[in-house]
């Protein structure tokens, strides 16, 4: 007899899942604060190995009380009363909240170290409450200049309560700021409120995968018997998009075209704009009469403000997970959002808003299982962060957009910026544009903030073995003070990434990428084959900011300083690196690689981004002379795909192995004797290729774009991966994979447009993927 089949599905960190478990992150070089009940298990997480951690707890009467925990007194362990008393805005509301319970942080005793040194990766330990406490958990750090390499990092904090069926719902994070007013909307109703211009509202998800339907009205418009409301396809149309984002297409508008609310933030990143809030007319087509539904609800909250009924509402349906398949179908599925996962939006007049937590039980839209949404309003006298969120793993804490140690520089030159990879960076420069910018990089000198790049420290004694067993190269060959670009690939050959390779010390290097799961890869590889090694994320502690054109060597000589252990920056060669200060022995520390993404002579200027701003200044200061301009991601893309360079999603993916995206010369499977993860597939694949990247120079003026097909008559063989206008050489080109049959130079292809049959491009093959100077003499030079 065969038993029913059951539906399991991976879903991490999901509350509804795991009620009993609470994930908390302990920042490096920071703290957390957590309240556990009699009976709860406190279990910490060394997540990327030798790192310490601290702890204090206090009994309900304020006094220390470690030994509720089986801990006691580590002489010398004073971290957490040293980031009490740094002065920080953080600290401020710590301390304040601790002398309202009675604790005096002011006398704070020593804490209790939980691990000595040297602990591997994924190290952890549990320890039981024997009473009600509150716990601080620090995880020790500080600073690191740029060229040492052990540095702090994060701990994960996990809570087992005792009493999970007590818990209805995951507790409510923290507010962001100064409260004017809260309130929960359990499932199946809505609520009205009022926002004055410049306040701002934060729609929070409680549990995770919650729907939650947002119509707001203009409020002078409403006192004047005028029922002006926000208007999805007029918000589509002026944003160009599906749904307005953290940025410069950040708002919402009403149907007169004017604004209403600006997004501050979005930890999710996937709404709809297109659907109705749900009707009485949806849930009785599907036999569900009488059923609950959110344009009623919004109706019935809004009458006490004037507003008409209506048996449908245009609403913003936050966290609503739709889209429309290649069938021209609206999809639905069950929401991204997480616990605790919320939107931040910012009034731009005076509002009278409702909101609902959707009661739809009878498909994915709630997960199944309609929970609480939260709303909270704040002070107009606050001010938050612009940003998105991004999660390097999906049972990660989401981390929001950050500002690299160059932001300050950057963002007086531009407001023409978006997430890349977490990261704000600059797209095009205001009284530059993005030709003025290419023509300043191939003719001048460009500086461009890169400091989104993913930086991992691969520390031990087997971090050669660790990193020759990972990348495509052959890390045994590479020198201490040089570089090497390699390929990083799963067993069946895709890629995982492609970055660079610099070798610190004998044991010591630095991985360089796109990926933040290249670190997670790495420390999953290291534990499988039992290596002593550690891999420290250095990507907060360490950015970096590239200078490249012919101009380049002439402006950095001028200000880089290096000892006679180092090579100066004249005689510096083509993938090396050296370590140095800025101007003399006196100036902030900072590492020089020769390398960049440009196709022109180039360096890359790597430092804390607490001297960032020394460097950036110093940069302009000595380069204005020399028609310096700043450089953004669009004047980027056309020099890297001039130079034939690779990018992540473009040209490659885990489906690409090496040889298809164009870099196989990174993978020397006859010199490199040694096994290395996928070698067996590339071995195959390399033997039966299907596809080549290979370059094409398109006819006319008309450009291709990312994803157009390329046929030859009506068959599809092929696809672009990028495209761009060259400047150089007055021409459309592509970089395209071809199928291997027509990779010949001088080959006839055509680039579908439209839907690919109504409209072509013609195209030739050419000899290689390097448009311009293909010889590379200029990044030589």
């Amino acid at each position: 007899m065969n038993l029913p089949v059951i539906s399991r599905p991976l879903e991490p960190a999901l509350f509804a899942r795991t009620p009993g478990l609470e994930r908390h992150r302990v920042a490096p070089g920071g703290l957390t604060v957590v309240a556990l009940e009699q009976g709860d298990r406190l279990e910490l997480i060394d997540l990327e190995g030798d790192q310490a951690a601290e702890l204090l707890a206090f009994a309900d009467d304020g006094r220390v009380a470690l030994a509720a925990l089986g801990l006691a007194v580590s002489p010398g362990a004073e971290f957490i009363a040293h980031l009490l008393h740094d002065g920080s805005r953080e600290a401020a509301h710590i301390t304040a909240a601790l002398l309202r319970r009675g604790i005096d942080y002011r006398q704070l005793p020593p804490a209790a170290r939980l691990w000595q040194q040297g602990t591997p990766a994924g190290f952890r330990r549990s320890f039981s409450a024997s009473a009600a406490l509150l716990v601080i958990v620090a995880a020790p750090g500080g600073m690191t200049p740029v060229d040492q390499q052990l540095r702090a990092s994060e701990l994960r904090l996990l809570i087992h309560r005792a009493n999970p069926h007590q818990v209805l719902a995951p507790p409510l994070p923290a507010p962001l700021g100064e409260l004017v007013d809260e309130f929960t909307i359990s499932p199946g109703s809505a609520r009205d409120y009022v926002v004055a211009a410049g306040q701002y509202i934060q729609v929070l998800d409680v549990a995770g995968r919650q729907c939650s339907d947002f119509v707001a009205f203009d409020r002078r418009g409403l006192d004047a018997g005028r029922e002006i409301d926000l208007d999805p396809t007029v918000t589509r149309t002026l944003n160009g998009s599906a749904y307005p984002g953290p940025g410069l297409f950040s708002k919402f508008f009403d149907r007169n075209l004017q604004p209403m609310l600006e997004v501050v933030r979005d930890t999710v990143g996937r709404h709809d704009t297109f659907a109705l809030a749900c009707t009485a007319r949806y849930y009785e087509a599907q036999g569900y009469f009488g059923h609950a539904n959110c344009s009623d609800n919004i109706s019935h909250a809004l009458a006490k403000h004037g507003v008409h009924g209506r048996p449908g509402w245009p609403a913003i349906n936050f966290f609503f997970n739709t889209g429309v398949d290649a069938h021209q179908h609206l999809t639905l599925d069950e929401p991204w959002s997480r616990p605790g996962d919320y939107v931040l939006l910012r009034a731009i007049t005076d509002l009278v808003c409702a909101s609902s937590s959707c009661p739809d039980d009878i498909d994915p839209a709630n997960g199944w299982q309609p929970t609480d949404i939260h709303i909270r309003v704040y002070s107009d006298k606050e001010r938050f962060s612009i940003a998105m969120a991004n999660r390097p793993t999906p049972d990660a804490d989401p981390v929001l957009t950050r500002e690299s140690g160059f932001h300050p520089g950057t963002s007086t030159l531009t407001r023409h910026l978006v997430d890349y990879r977490g990261w704000w960076t600059p797209t095009q420069f205001d009284g530059y544009g993005t030709l003025a910018e290419y023509h300043a990089c191939r003719e001048r000198v460009a500086v461009m903030d890169l400091s989104a790049l993913r930086k991992f420290e691969v520390l031990g004694p087997d971090a050669e073995a660790l990193l020759n067993y990972c990348l495509t190269r052959d890390v045994r060959k590479l020198a201490v003070g040089q570089v090497v670009y390699s390929a990083m690939c799963y067993e069946h050959g895709g890629m995982l990434d492609d970055g660079t390779l610099l070798r610190l010390g004998a044991d010591a290097f630095r991985w360089i990428g796109g990926e933040d799961f290249g670190g997670e890869w790495l420390r999953q590889q290291a534990e499988k084959l039992g290596m002593k090694v550690w891999i420290k994320s250095a990507s907060e502690q360490i950015h970096n900011i590239a200078v490249q054109g012919p101009l380049s060597r002439q402006l950095l000589r001028q200000m880089i300083w290096t000892p006679g252990t180092q090579p100066p920056l004249e005689e510096l060669g083509w993938f090396r690196f050296l370590t140095g200060r800025l101007d003399d022995y006196n100036g902030c520390p900072l590492m020089v690689s020769r390398t960049g993404y440009t196709g022109e002579l180039g360096y890359e200027i790597w430092c804390h981004p607490s001297d960032a701003m020394q460097i950036w200044q110093r940069l302009w200061q000595l380069g204005e002379p020399l028609g310096l301009a700043p450089l953004g991601l669009h004047a980027l893309d056309m020099l890297r795909i001039e130079a034939g360079l690779i990018f992540a999603g473009y040209e490659f993916s885990d489906q690409t192995d090496p040889f298809e995206a164009g870099i196989g010369f990174c993978v020397p499977l006859k010199s490199k004797q040694d096994d290395f993860i996928g070698r067996q597939a590339l071995l195959r694949r390399k033997e039966h290729p299907m596809h080549r990247l290979v370059g094409l120079e398109l006819e006319g003026n008309e450009p291709a774009t990312h994803g157009d097909c390329v046929h030859l008559g009506r068959a599809q063989v092929g696809v672009i991966t990028s495209a761009t206008r060259s400047p150089a050489l007055g021409k459309n080109i592509a970089l395209c994979r071809l199928d291997v049959a027509y990779c010949e130079p001088g080959t006839r292809v055509e680039i579908g447009k439209l839907d690919s049959q109504q409209k072509r491009i013609a195209a030739i093959v050419t000899a290689g993927t390097v448009a311009y100077d293909p010889d590379k003499s200029r990044v030589r030079a």
